[in-house]
């Protein structure tokens, strides 16, 4: 059985600039990591809340050596950002992980 690391990528974005982050990542991040060795692919989530200023980059990937290989040793903890992101977010990134326990159900 493969197993498949699932990476989520959280952060708080400050006031008015929710729409113009979104598009960075949608343009940017998410090409960027369709070209990253062993990430199986990604999107962009963004809160539906009435303050919802929270996106999320869900991202899969092939292995702990490919998530090692993209954000280094301490990819369970570190949060992969390009500087000029951090001007859209009210504090750092948070990232965690997961793993697949049951397969997704189309209804």
């Amino acid at each position: 059985m493969v197993v498949v690391i699932i990476r989520i990528w959280a952060g708080q974005v400050v006031a008015g600039r929710l729409e113009e982050f979104c598009a960075h990542l949608a343009a940017q991040v998410l090409p960027q990591l369709g070209r990253t060795d062993g990430c199986l692919g990604g999107e962009l989530l963004r809160s539906v809340t009435e303050d919802g200023h929270r996106v999320l980059v869900l991202s899969r990937w092939r292995d702990e050596e490919a998530l090692r290989g993209y954000a280094g040793p301490m990819w369970r903890i570190r949060p992969v950002w390009s500087e000029g992101e951090l001007s859209y977010l009210a504090h750092p990134p948070e990232v965690t992980h997961f793993t697949s326990v049951a397969t997704p159900v189309t209804l």
